[in-house]
């Protein structure tokens, strides 16, 4: 039996631009979820997983399969939709997982023969057992996965990244308006046993491994000392990995885990700052950021010495927002002292509370599904802002971009690794990735603009929603954040 397996593209983001841009490739990770589920398939069958990301296979070309699973973010569901037509117009079946297909069940079952909701390697075995007995069913909820029975993904299948992918917890602690985790992933913590973890990590020929955890080390006093665990028994197992993980603020707090966490070999955290305003903090519930008198740049300043870049993300669009916006992000941006910045527009993404509540309103404007969830990609405007235009938040975006990226301020962040012995060539390579999709980013918005914004006939009144001019942004070292795994 043949399985293809398939992470779809999304032609919108310059972040799989590999070609374009050399720097690219150390912005893209091996899909795991697809690795997961590839373990979980019985030897016998012939499993190829098929990452859009890296290139565009020529389907028709390869041996038609028995079967084909594709997963899918919200920003690939459009594509997702165009491979499934492709593959049941030959009569091969097709199911769809993923974070989409859980939080829009009923548009995915238009689309494909059977969707798999929640966390898919729970119900996997018994939709290929169903499949091979002729019995698949239309839909299968899986619930969430025992973390001590997850299967050791197939790193085998996939060659030629930069970055491994590994996962070591589910769920985070947060439940931030914007953020479907808790939708997906329950609002419990879950932790993989840490032996289970080294083993899997020896397997990963990469050098360089992101964890894709939502949250690597928590919030409570028990998760730090979980993650310090962890860090300790990578040392002593002498696995010799580099990786970079999402962490929340806390992580600057406490000397043994900054320390630990260095010496296990992290050299990159991604951290959500999310709005230099406390009345933004508090509409996005990142209270957390708020419990205590914040210095944000003695943290940072606390992580970078010990030689761990930060990757800071902000979000513009808030209500809180208003025209300056882009200028106070970078300003906040440079003062915290972050390596680089990662500038996401406001997306209410299906299964937030920031979608259910921008519905009520009448405040989504690009809503002609599927076909504007290319879109969602977390750097195009899709909704109607309270005191931004459309036009004025790519404004916004392309001010705060242009003036952290800006030859000059690129070359004070180089200048300051290298004062303090800190990497500055891995400083330079990311610098230079942002800031050569600055120009992609540009042709992608003036696409975006001469296509009224997406779809005239949703975008046309009012005069608020205008779209005055149009620049940039490129997203960050992520497609919507780095949504859920499975």
């Amino acid at each position: 039996m043949r399985l293809y397996l398939i992470n779809p593209s999304n032609p919108l983001v310059s972040l799989v631009k590999l070609r374009e841009s050399f720097w690219n490739r150390f912005r893209v990770w091996k899909p795991l979820s697809l690795m997961v589920l590839a373990g979980l398939t019985p030897r016998d069958w012939d499993i190829t997983i098929f990452d859009e990301n890296r290139h565009l296979p020529d389907y028709e070309a390869l041996p038609r399969p028995d079967l084909v699973g594709i997963t899918a973010f919200t920003s690939q569901a459009s594509r997702a939709y165009e491979l499934a037509a492709h593959f049941r117009g030959k009569g091969v079946p097709v199911i769809m997982g993923g974070i989409h297909a859980t939080m829009c069940i009923e548009e995915a079952a238009e689309h494909v023969d059977c969707v798999v909701t929640g966390e898919a390697e729970t119900v996997w075995p018994q939709i290929l057992d169903d499949f091979c007995n002729g019995r698949l069913r239309r839909r299968y909820d899986a619930a969430p996965a025992d973390m001590g029975k997850v299967p050791l993904p197939r790193h085998d299948l996939l060659k030629g990244y930069f970055f491994g992918a590994i996962q070591t917890t589910r769920g985070c602690p947060l439940n931030c308006t914007f953020c479907s985790v808790t939708a997906f992933n329950g609002a419990r913590y879950r932790h993989r046993p840490i032996s289970e973890v080294i083993d899997e990590l020896k397997t990963i020929r990469e050098r360089a491994v992101l964890i894709v955890d939502d949250n690597l080390i928590g919030t409570r006093a028990a998760h730090i000392e979980r993650a310090k665990e962890l860090f300790r028994t990578m040392i002593a197992a002498k696995v010799r990995k580099k990786w970079i993980a999402q962490v929340t603020i806390n992580f600057a707090d406490d000397p043994e885990l900054l320390r630990l966490a260095s010496k296990a070999g992290c050299r990159g955290v991604y951290i959500g700052f999310e709005s230099p305003s406390v009345e933004g903090l508090a509409e996005v519930g990142k209270k957390f950021n708020l419990l205590k008198d914040a210095d944000f740049h003695g943290a940072v300043q606390r992580i970078r010495q010990h030689k761990i870049q930060v990757v800071g993300s902000f979000i513009v669009g808030l209500d809180v927002d208003k025209p300056g916006i882009g200028r106070c992000i970078a300003k906040a941006a440079k003062e915290y002292g972050i390596d680089y910045l990662s500038l996401l527009l406001l997306t209410p993404l299906p299964g937030t509370r920031l979608y259910n509540d921008m519905a009520a309103e009448d405040r989504i404007a690009l809503n002609h599904y599927p076909t504007d969830w290319k879109y969602y990609t977390l750097t195009f405007p899709v909704a109607r802002y309270k005191h931004l235009t459309m036009g004025g938040i790519i404004d916004e975006a392309v001010s705060c971009n242009r003036r952290f990226y800006a030859p000059g301020a690129i070359a004070r962040r180089i200048w300051d690794n290298l004062r303090h012995f800190r990497k500055p060539l891995a400083t330079l390579a990311g610098n230079l990735a942002y800031h050569r999709n600055l120009r992609f980013s540009e042709q992608a918005y003036v696409a975006f603009k001469s296509n009224g914004g997406g779809h005239p006939r949703v975008i046309q009144p009012p005069d608020t929603m205008r779209i005055d001019s149009v620049s940039r942004p490129v997203q960050g070292p992520s497609v919507e954040r780095l949504e859920r795994v499975t």
